[in-house]
């Protein structure tokens, strides 16, 4: 029951506009959190994984709700074209690990990692979090350079336009830094 109520009520937030409060050029905020790829738990730092390239973070209300299901398929699909362009990705969210690890492997299908932030930690500190539905991370995507400054942010609750937006971010990111 309880997730029925969750998953109407993100459905009900998708007419609520949201704007990303941290603006290309803006510091990223550095973080490290428990996370998981493929169900195998490890911890993630965001200034590690900056020295190989670009991160995509993505923010999302819950594990296995419909819009996140649907986010987390498009991000796997779309995880080799970020590769190709030297960019990671990382989701974060307020579930536990142990929902992360069976996240991982079904919706994410083991391309991409997960971090755990139950106590929204991480989404407060990138001005993610909904405020119309307390303790759950709002839908906002962000491109991180390898300098650690923003270089592109999206808030929308339909999941639609995060994939194809951070791809264009990263995409003229790699054309302005080829060589």
């Amino acid at each position: 029951m309880k997730r029925i109520l969750t998953t109407a009520l993100l459905t009900g937030l998708l007419a609520t506009p949201a704007l990303a409060a941290l603006k290309p050029g803006d510091a990223a905020p550095d973080f490290t959190a428990p996370a998981t790829l493929a169900g195998k738990e490890f911890t993630f730092s965001l200034a590690d994984k900056l020295k190989d390239g670009p991160v995509v973070l993505y923010f999302y209300p819950a594990a296995f709700t419909s819009g996140c299901s649907v986010e987390a398929h498009d991000f796997a699909e779309a995880t080799d074209r970020f590769k190709a362009l030297g960019a990671s990705i990382i989701g974060v969210s307020a579930d536990k690990i142990d929902v992360l690890d069976k996240f991982s492997t079904a919706d994410c299908q083991s391309k991409f990692a997960l971090a755990a932030d139950p106590d929204l930690k991480v989404a407060k500190s990138y001005d993610s979090v909904l405020t119309s539905l307390l303790g759950y991370a709002d839908r906002t995507s962000y491109v991180i350079a390898p300098d650690g400054k923003v270089l592109y942010s999206y808030s929308a609750m339909d999941p639609d336009k995060h994939v194809e937006n951070t791809l264009a971010a990263v995409t003229r990111w790699r054309a302005d830094h080829k060589g």
